[in-house]
């Protein structure tokens, strides 16, 4: 006996949100999901993994990310300074 989550969304809206995270870039990815899974309560972790294609851990760091969000190192960039491939000299 398993358990079921059982405020599952509508499958318009499940599809509706796959196509909006497959346009957001990694971060934006993790906290919608994170946001997402906060809105739906308990459960809602392995629904939204399972919906989206995502792992729990993915959600797990955008709930940390969110909780942290005035103190983000970096506003505005996807990535922190000096991150991503170095250039070729």
């Amino acid at each position: 006996m398993g358990f079921e989550f059982r405020n599952q969304l509508e499958p318009a809206v499940e599809e509706s949100m796959r196509h909006l995270y497959a346009t957001l870039s990694e971060k934006d990815r993790r906290r919608f999901v994170a946001f997402q899974a906060q809105q739906l309560g308990h459960g809602s972790m392995a629904y939204l993994a399972s919906v989206l294609g995502c792992s729990r851990r993915t959600i797990e760091r955008g709930l940390v990310e969110l909780h942290n969000l005035p103190v983000e190192p970096a506003p505005g960039r996807v990535r922190r300074e000096g991150g991503g491939r170095k250039k070729d000299r």
